[in-house]
């Protein structure tokens, strides 16, 4: 297979571009960035109800929590494509706010935040199933449920969640379930 003349066929080669240019010419140095790109949203970004947060390649958490699927422990009325989209979604904003994209441990921290890893009451099961129903499907359910963990729950390391997971769990429940209905609910204070 014939090699491109521009790819070097060893790294420590000098690029093959700069034989290319006319004698006596250079490429210009780097003068620096001048404002942002197009579609580069900076500090400023908008927040609130129903923006989510924006990160490197969050979209892989969607592929790890579907890895995960079959540890998630679901209730008899629930779905685990709805557990899934939420886990994804919380673990996506997790890493974003870290910014990168997500990791296993990402998807960790959200089985155990919303107790799909198990041994949790059967009261808390039920206030779960009511909460994500149709997670998988409505956009408004998911960003309700991953707007209600407080970023310090999210920043917080694995360890200190797995120690008060029971704690979190309840509050997280109980702000989203007692929340009044319409957009404005999805804000977090």
């Amino acid at each position: 297979m014939p090699t491109d003349p521009f790819v070097a066929p060893d790294l420590d080669d000098s690029p093959r571009q700069q034989q290319n240019l006319p004698s006596g010419m250079t490429y210009p140095s780097f003068r620096g960035r001048r404002g942002p790109r197009p579609g580069e949203l900076g500090p400023d970004w908008p927040s609130g109800s129903l923006f989510g947060t924006p990160g490197p390649d969050v979209g892989f958490g969607y592929t790890l929590a579907n890895r995960a699927k079959d540890r998630l422990r679901v209730g008899p009325h629930e779905h685990a494509s709805d557990a899934v989209a939420v886990v994804a979604e919380i673990a996506m904003r997790r890493a974003a706010l870290f910014g990168r994209a997500p990791v296993v441990g990402d998807i960790d921290l959200a089985v155990t935040l919303l107790g799909y890893d198990g041994g949790v009451d059967p009261d808390l099961v039920e206030r779960r199933t009511a909460l994500v129903r149709g997670a998988d499907h409505e956009y408004s359910v998911r960003r309700s449920v991953v707007d209600s963990v407080p970023e310090e729950v999210l920043r917080a390391p694995t360890t200190d969640v797995a120690a008060r997971a029971s704690e979190w769990r309840s509050a997280i429940l109980t702000r989203v379930l007692d929340a009044p209905p319409g957009p404005e609910a999805n804000a977090v204070g």
